[in-house]
């Protein structure tokens, strides 16, 4: 697969990237509803064979679980170790439920977790999983803890996912930035009136997340299928999957539907491949439950959509909001 520097780190990494948040399970405020372990160290291995150099995870998920399937997944893997990237500053409490902590002492435990958990000596990439609310000192605090980590070498590389640009700049003032992880597809497209560029203007990686919309544009997804989705799937409430944004999205679907046969691809890879049109865009974060959604996904890299079917695909995007 063809690969891109991630910012200003020294990390080539595959323009698709192995996405761990699904695996972690159920229990937790944001799972996608029970998991079987054993598909998702397939899933991962096949991913790996397809030649994906990378996987994002992050300590909340599955408040460690997550973590724990990628070191079993690794240590099963006979090939070259791929890049393992993780996040911190979420920590779930006895009920699942999620908050945003940044203080120095709270980190240095989670990396300590992380690196347990993954059976790594480094994390090659470390990031701040969200900002603190408003204009917390706590991101300060995070990120020099992060940049501390760095020096020690307990971590490669340091990023941000969910920053604005204010916020970006108030890390860079501490310590260079080398990634940002914000969400973005066909659905979720807020990043690019600032973020985007400004990253691309600093040379900042950029690596989205749910450039699938979190499975609405895989198109396996029906409206019968999100009406069936389990109580511990956090997307059964989400506006995404309800009335009225619901239609819209399964109608952008089906107009997406005949770029994806003319490729002889699912619509899934046409999504991830939109995303990474963007010149700003180093990776993108696909995830898969099992060693078949991997299969069908993970060469979205190898798929060039041309300026003339960009332009289709946000004429349809238009058109639908309209």
């Amino acid at each position: 697969m063809e690969t891109r520097k991630l910012g200003n780190s020294d990390l080539h990494i595959t323009r698709v990237g192995y996405g761990a948040w699904a695996i972690g399970g159920s229990g937790w405020q944001f799972a996608w509803g029970s998991q079987d372990d054993n598909e998702s160290i397939a899933a991962i291995h096949r991913a790996l064979e397809l030649g994906v150099n990378w996987i994002d995870t992050a300590a909340v998920y599955g408040l460690g679980h997550s973590e724990e399937v990628v070191g079993r997944a690794l240590k099963s893997w006979r090939g070259s170790r791929p890049y393992v990237f993780t996040k911190c500053g979420l920590r779930g409490d006895a009920n699942g439920e999620v908050q945003k902590v940044l203080i120095a002492d709270s980190i240095r435990g989670e990396v300590e977790d992380s690196l347990r958990r993954l059976s790594v000596d480094v994390i090659d990439l470390y990031q701040i999983h969200w900002p603190p609310d408003a204009d917390s000192p706590e991101l300060e605090e995070g990120w020099s803890t992060l940049a501390d980590l760095k020096r020690e070498g307990k971590v490669r590389w340091i990023g941000v996912s969910n920053f604005n640009v204010q916020q970006v700049r108030r890390a860079q003032t501490i310590a260079p930035v080398t990634s940002l992880q914000p969400r973005y597809s066909l659905v979720h497209r807020e990043v690019e009136d600032e973020i985007l560029p400004y990253c691309l203007s600093e040379g900042i990686g950029v690596i989205v997340y749910s450039p699938m919309a979190s499975g609405l544009l895989t198109g396996a997804m029906t409206r019968e299928r999100a009406a069936r989705l389990p109580r511990d799937d956090w997307r059964r409430s989400h506006p995404d999957f309800t009335e009225p944004n619901l239609s819209h999205n399964l109608a952008l679907v089906e107009r997406i539907r005949p770029i994806a046969n003319r490729h002889n691809r699912s619509v899934g890879e046409v999504a991830i491949a939109w995303t990474l049109h963007h010149p700003a865009v180093t990776g993108a974060i696909v995830g898969a439950r099992n060693a078949h959604q991997a299969e069908g996904v993970m060469r979205a890299s190898e798929l060039r959509l041309t300026d003339e079917e960009v332009t289709e695909i946000e004429t349809f995007v238009a058109e639908i909001a309209a």
